[in-house]
């Protein structure tokens, strides 16, 4: 990216980086400069932990949101955009009805007997996880994309298209359902949530709303579907008493108790795997944040976390407000897809580190700018309409 960026820098004309003139690139900008100041932490984390925690803390969202501004500027990029995401996401959800169904490649293997089967191999089944960095994150990717697919083919495309949208969605949800990721619950629901909000169609929003707590009765209060692991596992995300959620509590009440001293935090690289790596004399390494937003509070204290929620919040907020003005209907179903996308990610990362991992973290923050052009893309097939009529 880094790369990308310089050669932009040389090959972008000069009125493109007018489009950095927005609250989204300066929101990023601040982040960005809060946290290079995180080297100084007074808690004396390690400038090495600093320097590999940076780069998925803030680097990446601030070159991802600048680079899309400099280079993607009509409908096409965004057509694009999504086709290669949908593509990709499908190939790797039949990556993973291959590895679960027909066998696993030497890679694979290699992976699993190299410490992955620790937490890929429960009870002597897969959490299938394609060829992603691990299960947690292909499942909550599979439940992103799926989604931002299926809202998608809702939309007024003609009937081939819609078709072929719902089968990708479908292999995608399915793939989610074998990651054995409870997370990726967090995803879908608060996603759909939002995207029938967006609707603004009053049938849509009583049909959307019945349908999904019909979902989560099903899951909540019956047992239908328990002689399927996946399934099985996947209900598990509901029950108050489960193990997993119980332990990742008292983590979260451990490290309550020690963050209440340190308001700015541990400093970057503190926490996770880069915390064990690089500070393994910290209290906080011990720590397993099993959450981006621990991990946010962890590093960056609860003032960090506040900034960092908020700003989040805002962009969400944002997204939505640009949603509800776009008046081109097409256009208007791609902006709720992304926008819903964005929501699920990150109340999916409460979970799992979802939000600062390839390839989710290119394809948020990348949703997000291609939502602030919205309006102007907008416009422009206002002005294409207008010049047909004419």
């Amino acid at each position: 990216m880094l790369i990308a960026f310089i050669c932009a820098i040389f090959s972008v004309p000069k009125e493109n980086w007018k489009n950095l003139n927005n609250d989204l690139f300066y929101l990023f900008l601040f982040w960005f400069f809060l946290s290079v100041l995180e080297v100084a932490n007074p808690a004396g984390a390690s400038t090495i932990g600093w320097l590999k925690e940076i780069r998925s803390a803030a680097e990446y969202p601030l070159l991802i949101v600048m680079l899309y501004f400099l280079v993607f500027k009509t409908n096409k990029d965004l057509d694009y955009f999504l086709l290669i995401v949908i593509v990709l996401s499908t190939v790797a959800a039949l990556d993973g009805i291959k590895q679960l169904h027909f066998g696993l490649s030497k890679g694979d293997r290699i992976f699993l007997d190299n410490g992955g089967a620790v937490t890929h191999v429960l009870w002597g089944r897969l959490r299938v996880f394609s060829f992603y960095s691990e299960a947690a994150q292909f499942g909550a990717s599979q439940a992103h994309i799926g989604l931002l697919t299926l809202i998608l083919a809702l939309g007024p495309v003609k009937r081939k298209v819609r078709i072929i949208l719902l089968t990708c969605s479908a292999l995608m949800l399915y793939g989610m359902l074998i990651s054995g990721t409870r997370g990726a619950m967090f995803a879908l629901v608060p996603g759909a949530f939002v995207a029938i909000l967006l609707s603004k169609k009053f049938k849509v929003l009583f049909l959307g709303g019945a349908l999904a707590i019909l979902f989560l009765c099903f899951l909540k209060f019956t047992n239908i579907g328990n002689g399927n692991y996946n399934i099985y596992r996947f209900r598990s995300s509901l029950n108050p008493d489960d193990p997993s959620l119980n332990v990742r509590l008292a983590s979260q009440r451990v490290l309550k108790e020690y963050m209440s001293g340190i308001p700015f935090g541990g400093g970057l690289g503190v926490v996770g795997s880069n915390g064990m790596a690089y500070n393994a004399d910290k209290f906080l390494s011990k720590v397993q944040p099993d959450s981006y937003w621990v991990k946010v509070w962890a590093m960056y204290g609860i003032v960090g976390f506040t900034i960092w929620i908020c700003m989040m919040v805002y962009i969400l907020g944002r997204c939505c407000g640009i949603v509800w003005d776009i008046e081109d209907e097409g256009l208007k179903i791609k902006a709720i897809a992304l926008t819903s996308g964005f929501a699920g990610i990150l109340f999916c990362s409460y979970g799992n580190e979802v939000i600062n991992t390839m390839p989710t973290t290119i394809i948020v923050y990348a949703s997000i700018v291609f939502v602030y052009m919205m309006p102007k893309l907008d416009q422009e097939l206002k002005e294409k309409k207008l010049i047909k009529i004419a």
